[in-house]
C-alpha cells in the first residue's frame, strides 16, 4: 500500500504515517477486490465474535446509528430476558414495520486482539441477518468499511487488520428475505394491479 506524502514547512517530505504518530493509514485499493465477485451490489456481511461466540450473518451498516440483535441470536447466546435493560424507542424493521424492542444488552465484540463493548438493541422481528453492527462499533474500533471491496479494516497497534465479507452468505440472506417477503405478502390478482 502506498503512503501519501505531505510537504513540511522546510520543503522536505514527511509521510502521513509519521505525522500521525505511527498510526497506520486505512484505505482500499484494487488489490482489495481480489477474491470477490465483481461487479456486485452486495451488502457487507461478516462473521464476528460476539459475547464469546462466533456469529455469522452480521450485517455491517454504517448508515445505522444503533446495533441490533435479533431474537434468534439472543436465544442462541443463552441470554435470558432478565439480562435486558430497558429500551423504549421504537425501531423500523426491514419490512417497514414499527418494532418495539425487547430491551438492550451490552456485549463485547472481539476482532483479533481488539475488544469493543457494544449496546445491542434486541428485537423480535424477522431478519435474514443475526445482528447489525453500526456506527457506534465502527467508530469505537476506528474502522473503515467498503461494500465494494467486501472488507472492514481497522488499526491494531501499528498494523492494519481486516475482516472479510462473505458474498455467498449475503446472497443466501437475500434469497431468505425474498422468500419470507413473498410468503407474508397478501396474494393479489394481476387484474387488481392494473
Amino acid at each position: 500500500m502506498s503512503v501519501a506524502r505531505l510537504s513540511t514547512e522546510d520543503g522536505g517530505r514527511e509521510s502521513k504515517r509519521s505525522k500521525k504518530g505511527n498510526s497506520p493509514v486505512l484505505g482500499f485499493s484494487g488489490e482489495d477486490k481480489i477474491g470477490t465477485i465483481q461487479p456486485h451490489d452486495d451488502a457487507l456481511v461478516v462473521k464476528l465474535r460476539i459475547g464469546g461466540f462466533d456469529v455469522k450473518r452480521v450485517l455491517v451498516d454504517p448508515g445505522s446509528a444503533v446495533e441490533v440483535m435479533y431474537a434468534d441470536l439472543y436465544k442462541g447466546l443463552n441470554l435470558k430476558l432478565e439480562h435486558l435493560m430497558a429500551y423504549d424507542s421504537p425501531l423500523v424493521s426491514f419490512e417497514g414495520k414499527t418494532v418495539t424492542p425487547k430491551g438492550q444488552i451490552r456485549l463485547p465484540i472481539q476482532t483479533g486482539s481488539e475488544v469493543v463493548e457494544v449496546d445491542f438493541i434486541v428485537v423480535d422481528a424477522y431478519s435474514p441477518y443475526t445482528a447489525v453492527v453500526a456506527r457506534p462499533w465502527l467508530h469505537a474500533l476506528g474502522t473503515v468499511s467498503s461494500t465494494l471491496h467486501q472488507k472492514v479494516k481497522y488499526p491494531s497497534g501499528s498494523q492494519v487488520e481486516e475482516i472479510g465479507g462473505d458474498q455467498a452468505m449475503v446472497r443466501q440472506c437475500m434469497v431468505a428475505a425474498i422468500s419470507h417477503l413473498s410468503s407474508t405478502e397478501p396474494k393479489t390478482s394481476m387484474k387488481e394491479d392494473l
